[in-house]
């Protein structure tokens, strides 16, 4: 029933969205409203907003002219593009996460060394750093592999998807009463059994908010390095080059940004999956 009335929840979140959207373009100004010279909401004219039915039957046309696949097709492949550079990335940050959250419990002084540090790397932008990842990794090469541009927005990826899994790994990892770790080693428990027994069960309620802002957090860096990098394929491109149409065909850039939400509610959802596997360990999930 929780389930249930989560997911019911969320549908008439989805249609509040839309008559609210419907019901500014009927009363709102054609010209936006506008608070001294700054518009704070926008126009409501047919080529700023269009009608939610537009957006949706724009989809079932063709893609580009009166031919050719619909675009939903071609949407559906530039998520399946996104999303497997972002999962690659998620499970990228996933282990670099964790591992230096395991590094950060066993030893306090890598705490105080590294835990600053990753703090600090998530105040860089990634518009800035996503040129530069690209122009680095062009100069590997081991072997028959080259690095391509599809590795760099995974990097990217996994940039933004490390750090709330090291640090809702670090607080599960030492989430633990005291007494129960005094316990093990009472018993001569030695450090890895008590990770694998103890530290690691405990960790799950706080281990998985942070996957799920992992995995959301690695959508938005290929969606953005995408565009950064200008790799052809993905959502994020594509959303760059549909918006050149928003004068002529003002619902279709809608298309992607509709496909941009379907990645990271799939994106979310294969981590609910995974906490329905660990569902004896969750007793209580904490916020990160």
């Amino acid at each position: 029933m929780n389930r249930l009335r989560g997911i019911g929840l969320g549908l008439l979140g989805i249609i509040a969205l839309l008559a609210l959207w419907e019901l500014y373009k009927a009363v709102g100004p054609a010209t936006g409203v506008l608070v001294g010279d700054r518009a704070v909401l926008p126009r409501t004219t047919d080529r700023a907003m269009p009608h939610v039915w537009d957006m949706v039957t724009r989809l079932t046309g063709p893609t580009v002219g009166r031919r050719g696949d619909p675009l939903w097709i071609s949407v559906l492949h530039a998520c399946l593009f996104s999303l497997k550079i972002a999962a690659t990335g998620w499970v990228i940050g996933v282990v670099v996460g964790i591992g230096l959250a395991l590094a950060m419990q066993r030893l306090r002084l890598a705490e105080a060394a590294i835990l600053p540090w990753i703090v600090l790397s998530q105040t860089v932008p990634l518009i800035a750093i996503a040129p530069l990842v690209r122009r680095w990794g062009s100069q590997i090469h081991v072997g028959s592999f080259t690095w391509s541009s599809e590795n760099s927005v995974a990097v990217i990826a996994a940039y933004l998807a490390f750090f709330p899994v090291a640090v809702g790994a670090l607080r599960g990892l030492k989430s633990p009463d005291a007494t129960h770790v005094d316990l093990l080693r009472t018993y001569g428990v030695g450090w890895w059994r008590t990770l694998l027994s103890l530290r690691l069960p405990a960790s799950v309620p706080y281990l998985l908010p942070a996957l799920r802002l992992a995995a959301a957090s690695a959508v938005i860096g290929t969606v953005v390095a995408e565009v950064s990098i200008g790799l052809r394929g993905g959502i994020g491109r594509m959303v760059i080059e549909y918006a050149q149409a928003a004068g002529g065909d003002p619902a279709k850039p809608w298309a992607p940004i509709f496909g941009a939400v379907a990645v990271g509610l799939i994106a979310a959802g294969c981590v609910w999956l995974l906490g329905l596997a660990l569902r004896p360990y969750r007793r209580s999930e904490v916020t990160v």
